[in-house]
């Protein structure tokens, strides 16, 4: 039988001074952890760092503030008439896109059977009226000269009778006619004044008659003259002629096509006089206004120019508008140039700004960080107008502050960062 290892084993009795060192070492230890976290917690330190390299810094600064707005446009002509077809037919046009013009030269002709018909027409017809006026006049020539011939017979007549009255007067006084003959005479004497008498009027109102029919016939003839003047009119300008000296645009119908009347047919370019066509976003449009300065850039050469006229209507979100400016040889414009301008809208002089930045967007305009001595802290700021360059600020910050501009994503809103 086995016995077990009671003979084996050795009774120690216990230390007491590790009873008390054990609590000791605990507690000491949780309060050197306590005092480091504390130590950490209110270190003047950052909590990280971050390389200044890569950090965009800009200084407060007090100036004139000018605000624009930046954008593109394209170079057009001041003066780019479209010519329309002004008769139904067919269309020749004389000259290609890209040929130079000179003012009153045929560029297109418009053929037109109908209306050279019509022409003819019109033309026989004023001068059948022509021949219709000289017979006329021919015929109250005529008829005049048969009044004429009446009322000269009727003055003879008259003349007879006061002859042959007076002879009747001598006569009877010495009773070698009778009283019955005497009378009679008296009558003829009186039918003969009668007769004279309605024969100067009917002479008279013939001459009125006539000469109301002639002029009547004249009026018609003269508006026989404004029909056929008119249709010359209309042939003429079948003849498309330049408005201005240029060169031919675009072509907007194909050679010979069959055209109606007010059908576009092509554009002449007025190369004398170029502006500027410029692309507004429509939230500055209510800020636009005629007279405005504009700075155009046509690559190295900056030009300076003014609005003189906004578009009333908004289409894909912007507003056209048009810039004047000087013209100057150097420049070498082209139809539909490309460019860049910047609209000048308003001058704040004297205001607290800094340079336009990233941080506008991630601090939404009421956050940054100021930087002192390598310390970048965060402040609530308040900000006003704005340009391409430069932003005003309205709170938050004094000339001479140094601020970081660019996006402030990497602060992770930090109260304190380490700028290295």
């Amino acid at each position: 039988m086995i016995k077990d290892t009671s003979g084996q084993d050795k009774a120690h009795t216990p230390r007491k001074n590790r009873k008390v060192i054990r609590p000791i070492l605990m507690i000491g230890g949780t309060i050197l952890m306590i005092g480091l976290v504390w130590m950490s917690l209110s270190s003047p330190q950052a909590r990280f760092s971050i390389d200044a390299e890569k950090l965009r810094l800009a200084t407060l600064e007090k100036g004139t503030l000018i605000r624009d707005v930046s954008t593109t446009g394209t170079i057009v002509a001041a003066n780019a008439p479209i010519l329309y077809s002004t008769e139904m037919g067919n269309v020749t046009l004389m000259l290609n896109p890209g040929d130079r013009v000179k003012k009153g030269e045929v560029i297109a002709k418009v053929e037109s059977h109908g209306l050279m018909s019509r022409l003819k027409q019109q033309n026989s017809v004023l001068e059948g009226m022509k021949s219709a006026l000289e017979r006329a006049k021919l015929d109250a020539r005529r008829q005049q000269l048969a009044s004429e011939q009446i009322l000269d017979l009727a003055r003879v007549d008259l003349a007879a009778a006061k002859r042959e009255s007076r002879r009747g007067d001598l006569l009877i006084k010495t009773h070698l006619i009778s009283e019955i003959d005497f009378e009679a005479g008296k009558d003829t004497l009186q039918k003969a004044i009668l007769q004279f008498a309605h024969s100067e009027k009917e002479v008279a109102l013939m001459k009125d008659t006539l000469s109301f029919e002639i002029k009547d016939k004249g009026a018609d003839l003269q508006r026989q003259h404004l029909i056929v003047t008119e249709l010359k009119r209309q042939v003429k300008a079948l003849e498309v002629t330049a408005p201005v000296t240029g060169i031919i645009g675009n072509w907007l119908v194909d050679q010979k096509a069959r055209v109606t009347q007010g059908q576009a047919l092509l554009t002449v370019v007025d190369l004398s006089q170029f502006e500027a066509e410029l692309a507004v976003p429509e939230t500055y449009a209510d800020e636009l206004g005629l007279g405005m300065d504009v700075e155009l850039n046509f690559g190295a050469v900056t030009v300076a120019g003014t609005l003189s006229s906004i578009s009333p209507e908004v289409i894909n979100r912007e507003v056209t508008a048009r810039v004047r400016f000087t013209q100057d040889d150097s420049l070498h414009l082209r139809q539909n140039q490309r460019l860049s301008a910047r609209v000048l809208l308003e001058n704040k002089p004297d205001v607290l700004m800094v340079k336009q930045g990233a941080f506008v967007r991630s601090g939404g305009g009421k956050n940054a960080y100021a930087v002192q001595e390598n310390i970048a802290k965060p402040i609530e700021i308040s900000l006003g107008a704005r340009s391409m360059s430069h932003v005003e600020v309205l709170s938050g910050g004094r000339a001479g502050d140094v601020w970081v501009i660019s996006n402030l994503d990497p602060f992770k809103n930090a109260d304190e960062v380490q700028l290295r």
